[in-house]
């Protein structure tokens, strides 16, 4: 059984049977109105998207078209090679297309090159050493004066 219903000119809410009002404008058109707060509303001219509750407001300010419509999809950025200072963009290419293990390699080659550089130096350093000291300097210190 369908039920022949009218939309609220304000709300836009759907109005049954025997309900709201049918105002008549000047210019001859008919109004439907929902409620009283509708044609109250209404009759002060008050604008139905300025008011939240309203189909008016709810359309301007995009509530509820979530479901109907899929949320528009965002670009993802793209990643941009640039030079570094010390490394010009081909070095890094040819880096980042080396293998892993080859990489390891080469770290633990340089580790093992500094750890021996670094007892080669104690090694030295301790004989030498031994034999210089630096001259004890006195601090300039302040004799504690009268009133203090």
């Amino acid at each position: 059984m369908v039920i022949a219903t009218e939309l609220c000119a304000l709300s836009e809410y759907r109005i049954y049977p025997g309900n709201g009002k049918l105002m008549i404008r000047r210019d001859g058109k008919p109004v439907f109105l929902g409620t009283s707060k509708a044609f109250s509303l209404t009759i002060q001219r008050k604008k139905p998207a300025k008011l939240v509750w309203t189909q008016a407001w709810r359309r301007l300010h995009k509530k509820g078209i979530t479901e109907t419509s899929l949320k528009k999809r965002s670009r993802r950025t793209n990643k941009v090679a640039r030079a570094v200072v010390g490394i010009s963009l081909d070095d890094i290419r040819k880096k980042a297309a080396q293998k892993p293990e080859f990489r390891t390699a080469q770290r633990d080659a340089a580790l093992k090159e500094v750890k021996s550089r670094k007892t080669t130096a104690k090694k030295g350093s301790g004989k030498a050493s031994g034999a210089v000291f630096k001259a004890k300097i006195p601090k300039n210190v302040r004799s504690a004066g009268k009133g203090r």
